[in-house]
C-alpha cells in the first residue's frame, strides 16, 4: 500500500508519550492561518512511499522508543484523508513490535471514514482551534461542525484523547471562546491530557518561499502572563460543565 507523505522526525518529544517517530503525512482540507506546513497542503505534493519503507525508517530507533514509553505519531498535514494507509501502518507496528501509536488530527474527518485507522490508534492528539464555527472558517478557509462531531465520536467510544488549543492573540484568545472550549473538552469525557501550545511565527519562512502573504503578519506569540490567563478561563469552562453535568445526574 502506498501513501503520500510530507517528511518525518526520528526523535519526536512533544507529540504524545515518550520519544516518538513522528510521520508527517501530505494534504490538507484545512489552510490554517498559522500554519508552520504550508507546504503539506497540497494532497498531490511531498514523497509517495509504501508501508515497508516507513517501517524499514522506524525500526533502527525501538530501543529509544520502546524505553521511553514512546512510539509513532502520525501527522500532517491530515492522516485521515490517507486513513487507510496509516491504518495499515498502525496495525503492522503493533503486530511487529507492539508500538504505541498516535494520530495527530484536526478532526476534520466523518467518524466512518475513519473507523478501521481508530481501532489501531491507541491515542489521538486532536487540535481544536475554535468552537465558535464562524471563527473557525475565518481562521480555516472550513465550518467546525464536522470537527466537533468527531470529537463527540471518540468521546463516545472512549478514545484515550488529549485536546490542543493553539493561542493566537486577538484571534483564539477571546474569554467566551475560551470558556466554551473548556466545557466543551470537559464533555467529551475521556481527555487524558489539555494542551494550550502559544502560537509561534517559525513557519513564517516557508510562507515567504511559497511567495505567500503570511495572515498574521502583525500577530506576535502570546506571553507567559496571556498564556495563564487562557489556563485560567478554559479551566473554568471545565468547571462550569462539570457543574451541569452534576445537576443533570442529579436531576436523572
Amino acid at each position: 500500500m502506498k501513501g503520500r507523505i510530507h517528511s518525518f522526525d526520528t526523535f519526536g518529544t512533544v507529540d504524545g508519550p515518550g520519544i516518538r517517530f513522528v510521520l508527517f503525512m501530505q494534504g490538507c482540507a484545512l489552510q490554517c492561518q498559522y500554519c508552520h506546513n504550508p507546504d503539506s497542503w497540497n494532497a498531490q505534493g511531498g514523497k509517495v512511499v509504501e508501508i515497508e519503507e516507513i517501517m524499514k525508517e522506524i525500526e533502527p530507533y525501538l530501543p529509544y522508543y520502546r524505553r521511553s514509553g514512546g512510539g509513532l505519531t502520525v501527522t500532517g498535514g491530515e492522516p485521515t484523508l490517507q486513513a487507510p494507509f496509516v491504518a495499515r501502518l498502525f496495525a503492522e507496528c503493533h503486530s511487529r513490535w507492539g508500538l504505541h501509536t498516535a494520530l495527530d488530527t484536526s478532526g476534520f474527518c466523518e467518524p466512518e471514514h475513519a473507523e478501521t485507522l481508530l481501532g489501531q490508534t491507541d491515542l489521538a492528539l486532536l487540535d481544536i482551534k475554535q468552537t465558535d464555527s464562524r471563527k473557525h472558517q475565518a481562521l480555516t478557509g472550513q465550518p467546525n461542525e464536522r470537527i466537533l462531531r468527531f470529537a463527540r465520536h471518540l468521546g463516545r467510544i472512549g478514545k484515550p484523547m488529549w485536546l490542543r488549543h493553539v493561542l493566537v492573540p486577538g484571534v483564539t484568545d477571546a474569554y467566551s471562546d475560551l470558556h466554551a472550549w473548556g466545557a466543551f473538552a470537559e464533555s467529551l469525557g475521556c481527555v487524558d491530557k489539555i494542551e494550550l501550545l502559544p502560537y509561534h511565527r517559525m513557519g513564517l519562512y516557508k510562507w515567504r518561499q511559497l511567495g505567500w502573504p503570511y495572515p498574521l503578519e502583525n500577530v506576535t506569540p502570546p506571553t507567559e502572563q496571556e498564556m495563564e490567563r487562557a489556563r485560567t478561563i478554559v479551566e473554568l469552562g471545565r468547571e462550569a460543565q462539570r457543574k451541569v453535568a452534576a445537576g443533570l445526574a442529579g436531576e436523572g
